[in-house]
């Protein structure tokens, strides 16, 4: 916008006094305000459409399951004290510096997860930015659900902080460690809920295969779960827990293994068994292509397992075998929300559709 500045002049001529002021107009325009780039640039976030709000959506779920595979990568590497203090990374220093005792690589990758932190944050506070401005369907109004599932990335990302603080500060205790990932998966959880919700509409759920076979799938979603938590409970029990001197669960190592194994029969025979029933009920293909895809995925979360077990617990493979674990997670939350349909998200709600059909009804009658 255009601003305007007057400049009030007295000339003053052998004691004449000029009867009126003399304006001086100076227009400016602030900088960067009409920068067409910059509108561009902030469309996605500002003035989001469901394309770009997916898109962010599905920003949000790559990060916060990328942070899951970093964090791994500073547990099995032993780098969970290479920034001994917090929210410091040394007594000395915020940054990361050199700590006696400890090799300066284990230093840089702790540091370099708390960095991720950072980036996680700005594309949280993206997403909710985007889901508060969202104005889908005729009637402009704000949703609420996807705003509340937006809240949970930056929130996340602040407890995910906080308890963070609280693993180093207690030298890694594997309990702290293990609601540390659970938070993660908490937070996982709602960007893939954000991710589809943001593309649906608010209208009654229309199953799309049997109900039996939804049971299944809210069943698969808790032996997820609990594989899950079996995973976590090895990696504390085993050497892979940290550094060697770092607090383990006082378990034994081969029976908590085998527990963990006995989860992924279970978990392998439960997506078996969904892929035959979608198959034979008739289900939509998109409903048995996420069931193959999942199926595919457990059959070599399996195999990693059962080679990693054998070949000494090699940490690289270890990384990549929990970094998958997340796929799995992603997946089977997947694969229970495209069992049902909630129209488009450009759809009326259904109680401002219910609203403008009135009218015509009683047109109708009246006629």
């Amino acid at each position: 916008m255009a601003g305007r500045v007057f400049f009030s002049v007295t000339v003053s001529l052998d004691g004449f006094m000029a009867p009126e002021p003399v304006p001086a107009e100076v227009v400016f325009t602030p900088a960067g305000r009409d920068d067409p780039r910059a509108r561009r640039w902030l469309a996605p976030v500002t003035d989001p459409t469901p394309d770009s709000l997916r898109r962010l959506a599905l920003a949000g779920v790559v990060v916060t399951a990328g942070i899951v595979a970093t964090g791994a990568a500073v547990r099995l590497s032993q780098s969970g004290l290479g920034c001994p203090t917090w929210p410091d990374c040394t007594k000395s220093s915020l940054v990361a510096a050199r700590t006696p005792g400890d090799p300066m690589f284990h230093t840089w990758i702790e540091f370099s997860n708390r960095l991720v932190t950072f980036v996680l944050m700005v594309v949280g506070l993206a997403v909710l930015v985007a889901a508060w401005r969202f104005r889908p369907g005729p009637a402009g109004a704000r949703r609420r659900d996807l705003v509340w599932l937006a809240a949970m990335q930056p929130l996340g990302v602040v407890a995910q902080a906080l308890i963070g603080g609280v693993v180093v500060l207690t030298k890694l205790n594997p309990y702290w460690v293990s609601v540390h990932f659970f938070v993660s998966v908490a937070v996982v959880a709602a960007a893939v809920a954000l991710l589809v919700r943001c593309t649906e509409g608010t209208g009654p759920a229309t199953a799309l295969v049997r109900p039996e076979l939804r049971l299944l799938a809210g069943g698969l979603v808790v032996v997820v779960l609990a594989m899950l938590a079996a995973g976590t409970v090895v990696t504390g029990t085993g050497p892979l827990a940290g550094a060697a001197g770092v607090p383990r669960y006082q378990l034994p190592l081969q029976g908590v293994t085998q527990f963990h194994a006995d989860i992924g029969w279970l978990l392998g025979g439960v997506v078996f068994a969904l892929v035959l029933g979608l198959r034979l009920t008739g289900a939509p293909a998109r409903v048995s292509r996420v069931s193959y895809v999942l199926l595919g995925l457990v059959a070599v979360q399996g195999m990693l397992g059962y080679i990693q077990y054998f070949s000494g617990l090699p940490a690289g493979l270890v990384w990549v075998h929990e970094s998958a674990s997340m796929l799995i997670w992603i997946g089977a939350l997947r694969l229970l929300y495209t069992m049902r349909d909630r129209g488009s998200v450009t759809d009326p709600a259904p109680a401002a559709a219910k609203t403008a059909a009135q009218p015509a009804a009683e047109n109708a009658a009246a006629s």
